[in-house]
């Protein structure tokens, strides 16, 4: 199947299409981690996060798939599986291909977004629910304090505000106590 149909299936919600056929491509990344000295389940959790960044780039409004579905997952999983042996050791780098590098640079950036995206929901979910509720009507629901204010039962605005505040902040602080950012 065509690069271009599977953009259509996601363009057109068709997502569950459009990952039956890229899941056609994990043989050849299965290949790949195997041959880097990984296992059948390190190639299954690579490509599963390969995926998870190229569906979070397609959801964004300026990508532009500019090589194959293939190369990309084959680039992502590369670079995932390196970072994940860097993390566990301290292998002997190998030389790219100096046409990947730009390609891999960015991969490396959405990588290390992914990531602080990660950290970022759990952060969110430690918070306790009342928190959680009141960030999503602000930020999610896009409700005033006025109305955070009524559904919430607190006196004033000025309170919802306040309270809003408290747990941006907890959440900022659990996330700088969990996020490590990788150094390159």
């Amino acid at each position: 199947m065509s690069d271009q149909k599977i953009l259509e299936f996601f363009k057109n919600g068709q997502r569950e299409k459009a990952f039956a056929q890229l899941y056609q491509l994990y043989p050849k990344i299965e290949k790949l981690i195997l041959s880097k000295g990984g296992r059948k389940q390190d190639a299954s959790d690579v490509f599963q996060e390969a995926l998870i960044v190229l569906y979070r780039k397609l959801q964004s409004s300026n990508f532009k798939l500019t090589a194959s579905f293939y190369t990309y997952l084959y680039s992502v999983s590369r670079y995932i599986w390196s970072d994940t042996q860097k993390q566990h050791s301290n292998p002997e780098t190998s030389g790219s291909q100096n046409e990947l590098v730009d390609f891999e640079e960015e991969i490396s950036k959405t990588i290390h977004e992914e990531k602080k995206y990660r950290f970022a929901e759990n952060a969110f979910s430690e918070l306790g629910e009342r928190c959680q509720r009141l960030l999503l009507m602000f930020y999610h629901k896009k409700m005033s304090f006025k109305e955070i204010a009524n559904v919430m039962q607190f006196k004033s605005e000025k309170i919802a505000k306040n309270q809003k505040y408290k747990c941006l902040q907890k959440a900022k602080d659990i996330f700088k106590n969990h996020y490590k950012p990788v150094q390159s």
